[in-house]
């Protein structure tokens, strides 16, 4: 069925039920703030920047849906987009699943998004939305990598790592997010691979269906570690003083 003669729907899911542990003690790390600014709600914001995105699922931590629907509350987001607050579950693939369970029937391209990516540019979740319309049932966006890459065997003693191969980087990529699915596709993905696995373009990769590649961002990253802030919210700033953001 061409672009033309169907009218696709987009939804983004944001699981937000992590602890952050590497950004050491404090509130879980989609809470923290940036700019004085919680990065879940960067994150919200930069999906429902997306004009094709018409609903935002936050799956908050198990506990905390109550917050975090005061904490968007509390916050101006577009008039738009709706928005949309479940309680998540124990492992990220598990609160993606419940993520998945609250959209309401319509939707037939579903964006994953990490809480912790708040920085990503609406041209890239745009390019991911066109994708997945173009026909691929999954879609990351990805930058090449800058440095070599060794693969190593692990030692837990301590000692050092000896290397064992060293991948041709040319053929490899830093994968972000959003990742955009066929709705439908995704929902079967979690239906039948119940191994933990670290996204969720690797579910539809265990089903043997294609995953395609898009450009991603260097202001997509992921903020894991302190220093992490510190670059965001150098980025912020950027933004301020070049577009007013």
């Amino acid at each position: 069925m061409s672009d033309e003669s169907r009218s696709f729907r987009t939804a983004a899911v944001i699981p937000a039920a992590g602890r952050g542990v590497r950004l050491g003690p404090g509130a879980p790390k989609a809470l923290r703030a940036l700019n004085g600014t919680p990065m879940l709600v960067h994150a919200v914001r930069a999906m429902a920047a997306s004009r094709s995105v018409a609903l935002v699922v936050v799956v908050a931590p198990p506990d905390g849906a109550t917050e975090v629907k005061n904490l968007l509350a509390e916050h101006a987001l577009p008039d738009r987009t709706d928005f949309l607050v479940v309680p998540g579950g124990e492992s990220r693939q598990e609160s993606v699943k419940l993520g998945l369970d609250a959209l309401p029937p319509g939707f037939d391209v579903v964006l994953v998004h990490d809480a912790a990516r708040p920085l990503v540019p609406v041209d890239t979740v745009d390019a991911v939305i066109e994708a997945v319309r173009d026909g691929a049932p999954a879609v990351v966006p990805a930058l090449p990598l800058a440095d070599t890459v060794k693969q190593v065997e692990p030692r837990t003693d301590g000692s050092p790592e000896p290397v064992v191969a060293t991948p041709e980087r040319s053929r490899l990529r830093s994968v972000q997010t959003p990742q955009g699915f066929d709705h439908a596709t995704l929902v079967r993905a979690h239906e039948s691979v119940t191994e933990n696995v670290t996204d969720d373009a690797s579910m539809i990769e265990q089903l043997g269906l294609p995953v395609v590649v898009v450009p991603g961002h260097e202001e997509a990253f992921k903020v894991t570690r302190p220093l992490d802030l510190v670059l965001a919210e150098a980025v912020l700033a950027r933004r301020r003083a070049n577009d007013g953001f």
